[in-house]
């Protein structure tokens, strides 16, 4: 009997990659770079399964025209914000994400930037790396210490608590969040946070986590206007999309030192990084490393797999997002 198809729009660590090639006929991107519009459209039309990532944009455009042969976008990441959702469903096409597996690496590394720009850790790292390094001094790169500051989570899912939790457990730190449903009264008390307004938030916050969808309804977020109400002090990290930041207004905002610092690992172009960007000391940079542990990676795919699964054998799959 035939095998359905399936794509890996990108490579997968081996653990993961090797459980789908048992039962299905599936066929890798060897160049493990995001594929381009047009052999998007082409995968769609060839394949009976396709699996994406963030770098993968798929819009009305690639789901119009010649009849689509796949049956299903099994996502591997959590934010869908790179797929017409309503594109696909006017398609027929059911779409897929894998939650909670990466909750807990997002959230490491949302204290991990919040800690690398309070002590300045990556001004730090590049000076010994460049031998400029002088040795230690009472006033060199002083920076500030999280532990009883307050900690701002915008979006307070599984990876704004988890985040919540964190700072609250590890670092003694207050915890305000602004979100569209205030969390049940048991996790405000066990995470002793106090709902409050966006721009409140801002406004007294040390330190600020985004952890809301990207997409249009996000888009610029964190616009001059919310950046001008945050403190001089003031640490702001984005570990969710790129767009939710409106990058041009954070690089003035830093220059100016309207705030402390920024801890991002996402961008709204990526790969690219704006050139001022990263010409400014006060900004800590990484390349979209949220989820990327192996355990959290392997856990991906098995998700993945789990949907697929689900959909081949007639039911509907745990995450099924349209």
């Amino acid at each position: 009997m035939t095998r359905l198809s399936v794509l890996l729009t990108r490579r997968w660590p081996s653990a993961a990659e090797q459980v789908p090639a048992q039962t299905y006929d599936v066929s890798r991107n060897s160049e493990d770079r995001a594929m381009n519009s047009s052999a998007l459209a082409d995968a769609l039309r060839a394949f009976d399964f396709v699996c994406p990532t963030v770098t993968d944009r798929i819009d009305a455009d690639m789901l119009t025209g010649r009849p689509v042969r796949a049956k299903a976008l099994c996502n591997f990441g959590a934010g869908v914000g790179h797929i017409d959702l309503e594109a696909c469903a006017s398609a027929g096409l059911i779409v897929t994400n894998t939650p909670d597996v990466l909750t807990d690496d997002t959230a490491d590394l949302a204290m991990l930037l919040a800690l690398m720009c309070a002590r300045r850790a990556g001004e730090g790292e590049r000076l010994v790396r460049s031998d400029g390094w002088r040795g230690w001094a009472p006033t060199h790169l002083l920076g500030t210490r999280l532990s009883g500051k307050t900690m701002g989570i915008v979006g307070f899912g599984r990876i704004g608590q988890a985040t919540a939790q964190r700072a609250h457990r590890g670092f003694g730190m207050k915890v305000l969040y602004a979100s569209r449903r205030r969390a049940p009264d048991a996790v405000e008390q066990h995470l002793a946070a106090r709902h409050v307004s966006l721009d409140q938030l801002f406004t007294e916050a040390d330190v600020i986590s985004l952890h809301v969808p990207g997409g249009e309804s996000n888009r610029h977020l964190v616009d001059a206007r919310r950046l001008s109400l945050m403190k001089t002090s003031a640490i702001l990290v984005n570990t969710a999309r790129g767009e939710i930041v409106d990058e041009e207004a954070l690089i003035a905002a830093l220059s100016r030192g309207d705030i402390a610092s920024a801890g991002l690992d996402v961008y709204r172009d990526e790969p690219h990084v704006p050139p001022a960007l990263r010409s400014l000391e006060n900004a800590v940079l990484l390349p979209h490393l949220g989820s990327a542990t192996d355990e959290t990676r392997v856990a991906m795919g098995l998700r993945v797999v789990a949907n697929l699964d689900a959909i081949v054998a007639g039911q509907t799959p745990p995450d099924r997002v349209a």
